[in-house]
């Protein structure tokens, strides 16, 4: 019984030993951080790409360049296109030139004129018609002659109707070019002027998205495209992980969750050992859920747990993305 009851006393002080202080617990997970997949607004063949993998970026470092130089023949398409519309729009707003008025006016007084003149014309036939009807009735004259005046009495009649029909139109082309343009095709004008500058306005944007700046600081972790390839818009180029301001996700038991605060401090461990790097809860999820596969035993990854993201200041660059660590995290009262 002596040997039994001296290996029942070790376990019990090993049990004690491994179970560790009760104010604090010590979860696994794993390293993540923000990935940006950097990606041009605009498609073009890919001149000149500034970033490799392993190398740190700044937010606002140009990364890449594309050609530009189709946008730059459309660019100068739409300028000239904008330089017509407002050139149009212009000649619309200054109205008609004073000679075209000058013009205008001249046609009407010779319509008026030929009013004039057609009317003396229709009245002096209407008289032969009379003068004939009275010699042909006194049996003094003859019907074909009253009949000729009658005609020409008729075609002055035509005339006098022409010039009148002519005047008029003189009259409408005077009273249009001295109103100008109609609202409407200012309007239109107007319209054709904002369109060309929206087009230069699209063509510049083109330009400038074909300079890629990094939105944000980090490390290239993947380079996708190479230089001289041909580049949809927005498909990824490089990829930026921001490990600077990296997090852990750790799994804690259910029976734990209640007595963390958002906001408290955690420390993470390393394989390496050391004496731990500072951080923070920052998020506590409200869900439970079963440990991933790659934390822990078998046993472990059967428990329902919670994951707690633990953020720190890696500046250093100590952490890497999906490193094992582990968390000890104070437990409050």
């Amino acid at each position: 019984m002596k040997p039994l009851a001296a290996v029942a006393l070790a376990l019990v002080v090993c049990s004690c030993r491994t179970k560790g202080p009760a104010d604090r617990i010590r979860v696994s997970g794993q390293v993540e951080a923000t990935d940006v997949q950097l990606a041009p607004e605009v498609g073009g063949r890919l001149l000149e790409l500034h970033a490799v993998e392993g190398d740190r970026v700044k937010a606002g470092d140009i990364v890449a360049r594309l050609d530009i130089a189709d946008t730059k023949i459309a660019l100068a398409r739409a300028q000239a296109d904008h330089d017509q519309a407002e050139a149009q729009l212009r000649l619309l707003l200054a109205g008609a030139r004073p000679e075209d008025v000058r013009q205008a006016e001249a046609q009407v007084a010779a319509a008026e004129s030929n009013v004039g003149a057609a009317q003396a014309e229709l009245s002096a036939a209407q008289a032969d018609v009379e003068r004939f009807e009275a010699l042909l009735a006194s049996n003094s004259g003859s019907r074909k002659q009253r009949d000729d005046a009658v005609t020409r009495r008729d075609v002055a009649k035509q005339q006098v109707q022409a010039a009148r029909d002519q005047g008029r139109a003189a009259h409408e082309n005077l009273a249009r070019l001295r109103a100008g343009s109609r609202p409407e095709e200012i309007q239109a004008a107007r319209a054709r002027v904002a369109a060309a500058a929206a087009q230069i306005a699209a063509d510049e944007k083109a330009i400038a998205d074909a300079t890629v700046v990094a939105p944000v600081g980090g490390i290239v972790t993947e380079k996708i495209a190479d230089v001289g390839e041909l580049v949809p818009p927005r498909t990824p180029i490089i990829v930026i992980s921001d490990l600077d301001h990296a997090w852990a996700n750790v799994y804690v038991d259910e029976p734990y969750v209640p007595r963390l605060r958002l906001g408290q401090a955690a420390t993470l461990f390393t394989d390496a050992g050391g004496s731990g790097i500072a951080g923070t809860v920052t998020y506590i999820s409200q869900k439970a859920e079963f440990t991933p596969r790659n934390v822990q035993t078998a046993d472990e990854r059967a428990k329902l747990v919670y994951r707690v993201k633990v953020s720190v200041d890696n500046r250093q660059g100590v952490l890497k993305a999906g490193m094992p660590v582990e968390a000890e995290i104070p437990l409050q009262q």
